[in-house]
């Protein structure tokens, strides 16, 4: 069996691995390349393999870097089965149908500028027409059952990472791998922690490294931080929250809900300012199967996890213009979670420049993002083409990070035996480094950390 590495070897993004065996050739993950230098990356892939040569798609989750390219590869010809858990199909539908509008929109208003200077159309990467054949191929099942093509078996497994994310242990040509997926910070809300390995002596164990170099503040302290910045914003202004429509802002939903309902702090409104979070945190309610026994308790007591009094659901544009002259106290979560589009922009841009305003960030900020200037306390930034003074209060709250950190990721590869390979993907090459001899030190003797494009025999 031979594994190519397409995408996510010595970098956070873009997933996707090329199973070969001897009559079946597959991907776990199909995603997409994102940030500087992702367009010739993408091109790249579809040069080295044919989709319309690939038998299947296996799918971890519904992230764009692990399932953004799957629209691509079926307008290039891919007409296979698309395997997942069924949480991961009703969220990946959504998560690319508003990446397609996202990029028609783009394409539409660069074609514009085209026709004015004599140069042709631009078009999108993929289209929401795209996407619609795509989740007409999906095949879904449960965590544990197990699923056969030809000569392959392999099960998804609870990662705990978000809604329906899963790792999988592939048996094939009497060699078993496991790929991790993202694997999930423990003791978070709402879902599940990872399941353990079931499989313990694989040929080959394929784990991410995201925070291979460092470990979490615990979720309760980041909740104590949550509660002291709004109480004390709440006596003064306005608290935005730019937030990821997935995992992260029902994460925040179901925090204020109890702090609410414990009175800790005080009943204001709170605006959810996404349409994509909110499509999406309807998705939440019917996979109980993937909710820990906390959350499927207060559903028995008839308690909706991710809704309370005071929740307010903005899905039209003048609805959301409106939060832009609010002059009492609230909350506001809109996305991008780094601030580089959606609507969190014009509530920054109206909000930020006064004093009694604090802005949270609750998730990692890449260099080069909006997100990342305010973060670093840049004074002036260029929001749509106006320089905007940044008077509010800002602060970082570390613990609501969907990833396992370092000693989370060590201790689920401790059950691991010390002959299997370990082969590190999906970090930053200097974590990566870190977390090689982290794993090293618990002797492990066979840790592989692969290039871009490189092929492994296992």
């Amino acid at each position: 069996m031979k594994i190519k590495f397409l995408g996510a070897a010595k970098e956070v993004t873009g997933s996707m691995y090329l199973v070969e065996t001897e009559d079946t050739r597959f991907l776990v993950d199909c995603g997409i390349f994102q940030g500087k230098g992702s367009y010739e990356k993408n091109e790249k892939r579809l040069d080295e393999i044919t989709p319309g040569n690939i038998d299947f798609i296996i799918l971890t989750h519904a992230h764009l870097d692990h399932s953004g390219m799957i629209p691509v590869f079926v307008k290039n010809g891919f007409k296979g089965k698309i395997f997942s858990t069924h949480a991961t199909r009703g969220i990946a539908g959504l998560m690319l149908l508003d990446a397609a509008e996202i990029q028609e929109e783009e394409a539409e208003r660069i074609t514009r500028k085209n026709i004015r200077k004599g140069l042709p159309p631009e078009e999108p990467l993929f289209t929401k027409e795209d996407v619609i054949l795509a989740i007409k191929n999906f095949e879904t099942f449960d965590y544990g059952e197990e699923i056969k093509f030809r000569n392959v078996k392999f099960k998804f497994f609870d990662a705990g990472h978000i809604l329906g994310s899963a790792f999988v242990e592939i048996e094939a040509e009497n060699k078993r791998i496991t790929f991790s997926g993202d694997l999930g910070n423990l003791n978070k809300p709402v879902i599940r922690d990872p399941d353990s390995p079931l499989t313990k002596s694989p040929d080959a164990l394929i784990i991410e490294s995201t925070y291979g170099n460092r470990n979490h503040k615990p979720f309760k302290e980041s909740v104590q931080e949550i509660k002291e910045i709004i109480n004390s914003t709440c006596k003064r202004g306005v608290v935005l929250i730019p937030s990821f429509a997935l995992e992260r802002t029902q994460d925040l939903l179901y925090v204020l809900r109890e702090l609410q309902e414990k009175e800790e702090i005080k009943k204001i409104p709170v605006f959810l300012d996404s349409p994509l979070a909110i499509s999406i945190t309807k998705v939440f309610k019917p996979h109980i199967e993937c909710f820990d026994e906390q959350t499927k308790e207060l559903i028995k007591q008839g308690i909706d996890p991710l809704n309370f009094p005071g929740l307010h659901f903005v899905r039209k544009v003048t609805e959301s213009r409106k939060l832009n002259n609010l002059k009492r106290e609230a909350i506001i979560i809109a996305g991008s979670g780094m601030c580089e589009g959606g609507r969190i922009q014009h509530h920054i841009k109206h909000h930020a420049w006064k004093d009694t305003t604090s802005i949270i960030f609750v998730g990692y900020q890449a260099e080069g993002t909006l997100g990342r200037e305010i973060v670093d306390g840049k004074k002036y930034v260029n929001i749509m083409g106006d320089e905007i003074k940044i008077n509010a209060s800002i602060y970082t709250v570390n613990g609501f990070s969907s990833h396992a950190d370092k000693d989370e990721l060590l201790n689920w590869i401790s059950v691991i035996d010390k002959n299997s390979k370990i082969i590190l993907t999906h970090g930053e090459e200097k974590v990566m480094e870190k977390f090689q001899q982290e794993i090293s030190n618990k002797d492990f003797r066979k840790i592989y950390v692969p290039a871009f494009l490189e092929k492994i025999l296992i």
